[in-house]
Parts: structure tokens; C-alpha cells; sequence
């Protein structure tokens, strides 16, 4: 009973900050480190079973490692082999060493120091990889360094675990056990790599043949669960394991099956992470300590970020993915608290050096959100200062491709596979374009493929000038998270006021926010799968073609059509008048309706509520084309009408069909 009291305490007090905190737009995050303060044993005292939120907080970090995990393939993995290693080796050196002669002016000695440096060197996987996951930036250039980063603080966690006892002279140590555990960690990950092959995906395709969705959940649970208590048992972290585990799913065709099943889950459990580490936070002693605690904070997340930041640099990245990577990596992991509490029971730290350690470590923890949010608009004001090119472009920065100057064409901005998908297509169709790509290793791949692509940050000016943005036709921008999207859409719709932008976002909630900022045409991603879905029903239900086009025409003007009204352009335009109207383009097939009739047999306006405003004929466009020019095979017919009305007009220039009855 104690435990369910507990459990409703903290969802109580995590609905009501984190209500106030989305209405403030402060992330989630903080709220629930706030829960933990305000109900912990040092302010109001009424969670009184911190051991099993503990125990809870675990399987919520597992779930969220096996989440990313399935986001992240092998393949993945293996391409930031050099950042795990390399990166991750360059980070946990330099910032143990800093953070040790920083520690030595705090009158700790050497022993003490060297500790503090290497648990000060770890920062939060659990955090940093959910911020990252909520934005988007996985799989983004900094994104994937930061993760390759947190992966080697995760394998290095077992020599850690393992030389405490030996760094404060404990009876415990013993180096004998650090050869066995390399071996079952290299034996596990054979064994795992071995199942990704070939056991997992007959194994969940056999289970998803049975079509029981219990069964498929629980043994996606079992497999998460199971990896992660092994690696457990053999010395690794269960985090570490979890995410192996998801990569062993993320392989196979059902691992968005899993993810969909697993996010509730992942979100509840998560939760109650990030509530016991707002429980460790002491109140009295940073009452008693305000200014040492303050400024032991800004030098640990000054000293990581620049370690950090440094080891970016080394790696590569731009100035701006320089700061991004720092400031991600700037506070203290949730494993520094475990490997603390074993250095308070070898007393390489006293009580009050522990509880400093444990107030630092909360409290940049909590500001990370808030850093993160805060760093590309950070590096965007630090770019305007004269840096030296080195720094600004990276160590090894991309060849310069010359791009011509290019009008009316259309332009793609994404980082994801949409954006990769739709310049193939436009390349097929021999469509002028140019593509921005915020990937350096994507971007060069494609540039050696002999593809027009700007390397870059498409919220930065200079990137879009140099992608003629100013005298394009169409903008597409298709980036997944909606800050990033509105930066990179307001400074599109600065350059050029008459581009048709296409803006591609999640939720129908951000429709009228890029409305607001100049988006022609917003397409929610979760609604548009929805209406995907239902027109195939209705064809699998044998609906006529006109009809089930009507449908979803009117199904889209009622969900979100009201956000369609845009304010007024300078430049004069039909459409801006009547802003539901649309103009749309179709081809008169061999032996359709319309072939061989005019404008007054066939009645468009009278009998389907439309207007044919022009018809394009071997090349040349005749505007308002005279009522007696008969419609030939190949012409490309443009009419203006409410969307379900055009609809109507689909069956008109198909094949085959040429008994069309007036409504």
C-alpha cells in the first residue's frame, strides 16, 4: 500500500507541474526532477518507498535505451565505430583530467581528485538520448556523436565499477576480474550480433504470424528485459544491454510494431527516473551552501562542454555542431551517482564533498533541457563574431561544390529519409533542384553521386542563399522537429514571398503556428497516415475513384482547412482571395471523357462546380482557352475549384472511361 500511495503522489504532483510546464513550454523533464524535490525526503518527505521508485526508475531507463535501440541499427553502429572509440576515449581523458586538477582546489587530494574526475566524466544517457529522441536529432550529425560518445561512458562504466575499490586501497580489489568480464562482454555481443542475423527475425515473425498482439508485446518485453538482465549479470550496465537488445529488433520488419507498443510504457516508467533523481537532491545542504554549490556547477558544465565541444571539434564537426555537442555532454550520468556512493563507502569522499557531488550533479541535470534548447540559437549568435574559418567550417570541411544559379526550382530542406526520397523522385522527373542536407556524410555521398546538395543548417541564411532559395519556386521542408522547422520556415518565407512552401510536421496541433509564419501547405504526418489508410479501405470497399477523392478532400478542409487562411501578399492573386480555392493539373489519357469534347459539351463549371483555366498543348500554354477547342490525348488540363470539387473531375481524364453521367 505504501508503494501505491507513493506511485499516486508522484503522478499527481508530475500532472500538475508538467501541465503548468507545457503551458510554459518548459520541457517535461524538469517537471518530473521537480516532483522529485518537492515530494522527497528532504522537502515534504511524503514519498516514503524511495527503493522501489528506484527499482521502477530502472526498467523505465531500460525501456527507453531498448526504444533508441530500435531506432538504431547495426549498420548504424557501426558507422560511428570511430566516434564510440575515438570520441568517446578523447572525452573521458581530457575531462578526467580537467575536472581533477579543478577538484584538487577544493582541497580533495590526488586519490580523491582522479575519482571525482572519472564519475564527473560521465554524463546522462537516459536524459540526453530522450531529449534527443522527443527532437528528432538521433540520427542527426551531432546527435549521432553524442550517442557514440555516451556508448563508450557506458562500456567504460565495468573498469570504473571495477577500480574503485583498488583506487581506495578496499579489500575488493582485484584486477584478475577485469580480463573475464572483456571476454563475456566481446562473447554477449558475438552472441547478439549472431542472433540480429538470424534467430530474432524468425522468431518475431513466428510470433507475429499468430497475430496475437499480447503475445507479440510480451515477447518483446521478454527480449528487451532478458538481454539487458544478461549483460547485467555479466558486469555491464543493464541500459547497455537494452539497447543491444534493441538493435537486435531494429533489424527486423515488426521493430515499429514494438515501438508503438513499447512508447506508453517507456513514458510511465521514464517518468519515475527522472522523479528519483529529483528525490536525491538535499535542499538544506544547498541552502547552507548556496554560492560553493553554484559555482561548482557552472565549472562542471563549463569544463564538460568544453571537453566536449573539444572532442567535436576533433572529430570534425562545425562550430555549431561544436557547441551543440558540448552542451549536450554537460552534466553529470545517472551511473556517477552509483559509482559515488561506492567512493563514500572507500572513503575516497567525505560526507560533505558527497553531497556537493550529488546537489552539482542534480542540478546540471536539471538545466540540460533548458542548455539544449538554448544551443543553436547560442552558436547562431557566437557565428556572428569574426571566428577563424577553421573553427567555423570544422577540420575537415566538405569541397566546395559549385552550385549554379538556379530560378524556379524547387528546393529541398530535410534530414530525414522523406527529403532523400523526394529529390530522387524529383532527379527521375529531370526537375531542377537543390537539396539541403544537415549531414556531412550524407552530404558528400551525394555530392559524388554528381547531386546539387548545400552542406548545412538550413536555419542559417547564408545556407539558403547559396541554395538560390530567393528565386525558388517551391520549398520543401520536411525536418521533423517543429522549432528547428519554424526557424528554417521563417527565414525561407524572409528570402522569398511568393515560393509555395511545403512544410511537413507531426501533429495537426502545429498546423496554425506555420500557417502564421507562411507555410502554403502544412501536411501533418500522423493525420495524413490516417487518411492514407482510410482511402485504401474504401478501395478495398470498391468506392469509385471520384468518390473516395471527394471524400478525403472534404475530410482534410474539416480537420484542418481552417488553418488555411494565411494573411494577405503584397502581390495580387485569385487564390489569395479565395484562399480554399486550388489549381490543379491533369493529363488527358488515350480514350477518357474528355478527349474529343470541348469546354460547352462537357459543362465543367454547371455539372462539377469547376473552372478550366488553362490547357498546355505540345509546350505551349493557351490561358483561357476557347469553348470550342477540343481536348486531345496528352493535354495537361489545369482547373480551379474547392478541393472535393476537383475530385469530382478525376474519372473525366482517365482511361477507358468515357461514360460519364452529369449530377
Amino acid at each position: 500500500m505504501v508503494v501505491l500511495k507513493d506511485i499516486v503522489v508522484i503522478f499527481g504532483l508530475s500532472t500538475l507541474v508538467n501541465y503548468l510546464f507545457t503551458k510554459a513550454r518548459i520541457p517535461t523533464i524538469i517537471g518530473y526532477l521537480l516532483t522529485g524535490i518537492i515530494a522527497g525526503p528532504h522537502l515534504l518527505g511524503i514519498i516514503r518507498s524511495p527503493h522501489e521508485i528506484e527499482i521502477m526508475a530502472e526498467i523505465g531507463v531500460v525501456l527507453l535505451m531498448f526504444t533508441i535501440g530500435l531506432e538504431f541499427s547495426l549498420n548504424h553502429l557501426l558507422k560511428i565505430r570511430k566516434i564510440v572509440f575515438l570520441g568517446g576515449l578523447l572525452q573521458m581523458a581530457f575531462t578526467v583530467v580537467l575536472i581533477m586538477l579543478i577538484a584538487r582546489g577544493y582541497q580533495l587530494n590526488w586519490t580523491g581528485a582522479l575519482f571525482i574526475g572519472f564519475i564527473t566524466a560521465l554524463s546522462s544517457t537516459a536524459l540526453v538520448l530522450k531529449i534527443l529522441q522527443d527532437r528528432s536529432e538521433l540520427s542527426s550529425n551531432y546527435g549521432r556523436t553524442v550517442l557514440g560518445i555516451l556508448i563508450f561512458q557506458d562500456l567504460i562504466l565495468v573498469p570504473l565499477l571495477l577500480f574503485t575499490p583498488y583506487l581506495g586501497g578496499g579489500e575488493d580489489a582485484d584486477w584478475s576480474k577485469v580480463l573475464p568480464v572483456f571476454l563475456k562482454a566481446a562473447l554477449i555481443i558475438g552472441l547478439i550480433l549472431l542472433g540480429n542475423r538470424w534467430f530474432m527475425p524468425r522468431i518475431l515473425r513466428a510470433i507475429a504470424m499468430t497475430k496475437n498482439q499480447e503475445l507479440f508485446l510480451m515477447s518483446i518485453l521478454l527480449i528487451c528485459l532478458s538481454v539487458a538482465l544478461l549483460t547485467s549479470e555479466l558486469g555491464l550496465s543493464l541500459a547497455f544491454g537494452a539497447f543491444l537488445a534493441g538493435m537486435m529488433v531494429s533489424e527486423s520488419e515488426y521493430s515499429h510494431n514494438a515501438f508503438g507498443h513499447l512508447i506508453p510504457f517507456k513514458d510511465t516508467f521514464t517518468s519515475f527516473f527522472f522523479v528519483s533523481i529529483g528525490i536525491l537532491l538535499d535542499l538544506q545542504f544547498i541552502a547552507g551552501h548556496p554560492w560553493l554549490v553554484l559555482l561548482t556547477v557552472l565549472l562542471v558544465v563549463g569544463a564538460k562542454a568544453l571537453i566536449a565541444g573539444l572532442t567535436a571539434f576533433l572529430l570534425g564537426h562545425t562550430f555549431r555542431g561544436i557547441i551543440m555537442v558540448g552542451i549536450a555532454l554537460s552534466q553529470v550520468g545517472e551511473f556517477s551517482f552509483v559509482l559515488a556512493r561506492m567512493g563514500l563507502d572507500y572513503n575516497l569522499l567525505t560526507d560533505d564533498y558527497y553531497q556537493l557531488f550529488l546537489a552539482t550533479a542534480v542540478i546540471t541535470m536539471a538545466v540540460t533541457p533548458l542548455n539544449m534548447m538554448a544551443s543553436r540559437r547560442m552558436a547562431n549568435q557566437l557565428l556572428k563574431l569574426p571566428l577563424p574559418r577553421f573553427l567555423v567550417n570544422g577540420l575537415f570541411p566538405l569541397p566546395q561544390v559549385d552550385i549554379p544559379l538556379f530560378a524556379d526550382h524547387t528546393v529541398f530542406i530535410g534530414k530525414d529519409s522523406r527529403a532523400l526520397s523526394l529529390a530522387v523522385m524529383a532527379k527521375t522527373l529531370k526537375l531542377p533542384y537543390v537539396s539541403i542536407v544537415f549531414d556531412p556524410a550524407d552530404a558528400r555521398q551525394r555530392q559524388l553521386r554528381g547531386e546539387m546538395v548545400v552542406y548545412g543548417d538550413a536555419a542559417n541564411l547564408p545556407i539558403l542563399e547559396k541554395a538560390s532559395v530567393a528565386l525558388a519556386n517551391i520549398v520543401v521542408i520536411s525536418v521533423g522537429n517543429l522549432i528547428t522547422c519554424m526557424a528554417i520556415l521563417e527565414q525561407v518565407r524572409r528570402l522569398n514571398t511568393r515560393a509555395y512552401i511545403l512544410v511537413r510536421t507531426r501533429k495537426v496541433e502545429d498546423l496554425e503556428e506555420l500557417y502564421k509564419l507562411g507555410a502554403d501547405e502544412v501536411i501533418p504526418e500522423e493525420f495524413e497516415t490516417a487518411i492514407e489508410l482510410f482511402e485504401r479501405i474504401m478501395g478495398k470497399l470498391l468506392y469509385p475513384l471520384r468518390e473516395i477523392k471527394a471524400t478525403v478532400a472534404g475530410i482534410r478542409e474539416d480537420h484542418y482547412g481552417i488553418f488555411r487562411e494565411k494573411a494577405e501578399r503584397q502581390e495580387f492573386n485569385l487564390l489569395s482571395r479565395y484562399a480554399d480555392l486550388e489549381i490543379t493539373a491533369f493529363q488527358a489519357e488515350e480514350e477518357s471523357f474528355v478527349v474529343g469534347r470541348n469546354l460547352i459539351e462537357i459543362q465543367f463549371r454547371k455539372s462539377f462546380g469547376v473552372t478550366v483555366v488553362a490547357i498546355m498543348r505540345n509546350g505551349e500554354l493557351m490561358e483561357h482557352p476557347d469553348p470550342e477547342i477540343m481536348f486531345k490525348a496528352g493535354d495537361l488540363v489545369y482547373i480551379m475549384g474547392r478541393p472535393e470539387k476537383i475530385a469530382n473531375t478525376v474519372d473525366l481524364f482517365a482511361k477507358n472511361i468515357r461514360d460519364i453521367s452529369e449530377e
